[in-house]
């Protein structure tokens, strides 16, 4: 069982662990530039994260698919965005969609 201060630690080592990371990059690269073949893996790398959310999402039990309200408004938030839509505006239109069918249940 996890408890507040267990919790506690977690963010506070994810926030380290991320300022340690934005950190590393300057000391890496020292001012020089990236290779462009670097540059195209960090630029894919928001895409799969996308696609490991909708997948997280479609395999909510672990165990089987399960489409529920969360499933659509994240499958909304992806089609949103590959058409181009704005990060923001995908978010509130799944957080929105989510909220309706949950309500309509």
């Amino acid at each position: 069982m996890t408890g507040p201060a267990t919790i506690w630690w977690a963010i506070l080592g994810l926030a380290v662990t991320t300022a340690l990371v934005k950190a590393a990059g300057p000391v890496v690269f020292g001012g020089r530039q990236a290779h462009p073949a670097f540059l195209r893996v960090v630029a894919m790398m928001a895409p799969a994260l996308l696609a490991a959310l909708v997948v997280t999402s479609l395999l909510s039990d672990g165990h089987r698919l399960t489409v529920g309200a969360d499933t659509v408004g994240v499958a909304v938030a992806g089609v949103l965005l590959w058409r181009g839509r704005s990060l923001v505006l995908a978010v509130v239109v799944a957080v929105a969609i989510t909220a309706l069918l949950r309500a309509l249940t």
